[in-house]
């Protein structure tokens, strides 16, 4: 009796501290587990460079950290960050001046392009003197384009919505930009730093965890297989189409005379990691707004070919060669994963419902041969009777 007293009291103590552990490591699950992510990723350019180190695991892991924070991590942040900048500016463009809404009160007017003296709620020119768009000459361009095809608009009603919206979508970004900016390098540097330990220590950190678990070894080692395949098929394709179409979209913006070219971008390659959708649902308004708003329609046309033939094709051939069949996600379940993981897990969620949805998948089936095997164990036609059974 003592004993299970003394157990129960263990785990309860146990339970304690693992809430306290994940209360104080929360912040840093994230960052961790992309390194895990990269770690999967660039294990043959670190067995590369074991070899070239003549077998020095910790020289060859500050060389594979280093090489990805290089080619990968900088560039990338060199895109998000100005991204960043463009949506700010963005955001403060759109932003309402000290009037509020009631520089948004304007006289009625005719959707003419002509502009009246007067006619104009007050503007400070010098904050308004690069911006990107002209809210309310655009308003005016929406409201004849509507009259083009038989709807009636009201100008001051579009100016407001649009200017609503853009706050809406780019306003927490742009008035948590400090805190979003340390936020962002604490977790880069919590990243590289795991990255370089998982890479130096990650089989001895493996064998602590296999060797502390109570599940079979060869279940754990399965495991592991399974989530190395899963990382490798669902996370680099998925990065590595969205990466080229977003790369090859934002070429397209660049010769059509876009702006905003590095905000589309990443938008571009950050909504091709969602399957149906993909980079579309950048390109397309982009083009009408090439063709209705900006009156170019060579550019629109052009834009919208490109976009149509090379950016959506690109996602046909990279997934095959990377995948070769080691994901059979079913597209709808591919859909349902992506947008289930972002609702429960954030951007993340891109990645981690994919791979939750496979993982799941291969676990079923690890079970599934367990219990096939425990029933074949159990109804072997060969299976003779004891002796103490009294057989012969």
């Amino acid at each position: 009796m003592s004993r299970i007293a003394s157990f129960a009291v263990l785990l309860a103590i146990l339970l304690v501290i693992a809430v306290l552990f994940y209360k104080v490591m929360a912040d840093f699950l994230l960052p961790m587990f992309l390194a895990v992510l990269l770690v999967v990723i660039f294990r043959p350019l670190h067995t590369w460079c074991v070899g070239k180190c003549g077998g020095r695991e910790r020289l060859a892991a500050g060389l594979t950290t280093a090489g990805i924070v290089l080619i990968v991590l900088l560039p990338l942040l060199g895109i998000v960050f100005q991204a960043a900048v463009e949506g700010v500016r963005v955001y403060e463009r759109f932003h309402d001046g000290p009037g509020g809404a009631a520089q948004l009160r304007r006289s009625p007017r005719t959707p003419a392009p002509v502009e009246v003296a007067g006619d104009r709620p007050p503007r400070d020119d010098a904050s308004l003197a690069d911006a990107m768009v002209d809210v309310a000459a655009l308003a005016d361009q929406i409201v004849a384009v509507g009259q083009r095809v038989g709807l009636e608009l009201s100008a001051e009603d579009i100016e407001r919505t649009i200017r609503m919206r853009v706050r809406e979508w780019l306003g927490p970004v742009a008035l948590s930009s400090a805190r979003f900016t340390g936020n962002l390098i604490l977790g880069i540097a919590v990243m590289v730093l795991s990255l370089y330990y998982f890479l130096a220590d990650g089989p001895w950190m493996v064998g602590k965890v296999m060797a502390l678990s109570p599940l079979d070894d060869r279940y754990e080692t399965q495991l592991i297989n399974e989530f190395t395949q899963i990382s490798r098929a669902v996370v680099l394709a998925t990065l590595l189409s969205a990466l080229v179409q977003g790369s090859l979209a934002g070429i397209g913006f660049y010769f059509a005379g876009v702006k905003a070219v590095f905000l589309l971008t990443v938008m571009a390659m950050l909504f091709a990691m969602v399957p149906f959708v993909g980079t579309t649902i950048i390109w397309v308004p982009v083009c009408l707004w090439l063709y209705f708003i900006d009156q170019r329609p060579v550019a629109a046309i052009g834009l919208a070919v490109y976009c149509g033939a090379i950016v959506a094709a690109a996602d046909n051939v990279i997934k095959p060669l990377v995948l070769h069949g080691r994901s059979n996600l079913h597209p709808l379940l591919a859909l349902l994963s992506v947008i289930g993981g972002v609702q429960a897990l954030g951007p993340i969620g891109i990645f981690v419902g994919p791979m939750v949805v496979v993982f799941l998948h291969a676990l079923l089936n690890m079970f599934h041969g367990e219990l096939e095997s425990l029933g074949q164990k159990e109804g072997e036609p060969g299976a003779k009777p004891s002796a103490a059974a009294g057989g012969p």
